[in-house]
């Protein structure tokens, strides 16, 4: 069995399509999608609607929640607030409902899923440290939780003590806790511009990061007839 686990979509259809078709080469058989399908880029309506026919287990993202929300923005980002209130009127009110009707958090198989923490998985903390990833391991009861949220790739292992780094593939070793960031289908922030998922062979016990390459210019040329914030566009390139 091999799940491929994706993230962070916001919108981004080249990339997401680019990720599914490698999704497909390394015939995973099995899906799961850590949030913010929606925000940002300029074709979250078309993004959602293939998530939503995939049929599979998601868990919510803050984007998802302002996006399918009424809630006023004070305190945003303007960018980011000018993205969440464009992206609203791009989505049915069935898509909304869709979005708020995702739990934060959810069992598949033998693993966990969340958007962003586990120890306060609606308050959308970041975990970018050591010392913020135990307190989502203290609250783990599987041996692997999935999270998203920072688009930064990151991997974080309890034994006696909390390690972290990045990661390109590693096994899965009994007796330990992995606290996993995938990285981002749609908008990666490691200075690194390439799509990210990750394929998680239970088989092999194995969990591999892959980076792809996209049209990035194709995304940018969206965003930009969209109306929506020229940062969001020049980003992209840079991979922040």
């Amino acid at each position: 069995m091999k799940f491929a686990i994706i993230a962070d979509i916001h919108g981004n259809l080249e990339a997401f399509q680019v990720v599914l078709e490698d999704i497909k080469a390394q015939k995973c058989t099995h899906y799961a999608c850590l949030g913010d399908v929606v925000g940002y880029n300029a074709n979250p309506k078309e993004c959602l609607d293939i998530v939503r026919n995939m049929n599979i287990p998601c868990v919510k993202g803050n984007h998802d929640e302002y996006c399918s929300g009424e809630s006023t923005l004070e305190g945003f980002n303007p960018a980011a607030a000018e993205a969440v209130n464009w992206t609203r009127k791009q989505l049915s009110d069935d898509d909304r409902k869709w979005l708020r009707d995702l739990k934060y958090m959810r069992m598949v198989n033998n693993f966990t899923i969340v958007h962003a923490t586990l120890d306060a998985p609606q308050r959308w903390g970041y975990v970018f440290d050591k010392l913020a990833a135990a307190a989502s391991l203290t609250y783990q009861n599987t041996s692997v939780c999935f999270f998203g949220h920072t688009h930064v790739p990151v991997a974080f292992m309890r034994d006696t003590m909390v390690r972290g780094g990045t990661y390109s593939k590693f096994k899965v070793e009994p007796g330990k806790k992995y606290f996993v960031n995938v990285g981002a289908v749609g908008q990666p922030r490691d200075n690194n511009p390439k799509a990210g998922y990750v394929v998680y062979d239970l088989n092999e016990n194995t969990i591999e990061l892959r980076r792809l390459d996209y049209d990035v210019a194709a995304t940018q040329r969206k965003i930009l007839a969209a109306g929506l914030p020229e940062r969001l566009a020049e980003r992209l390139e840079f991979g922040r």
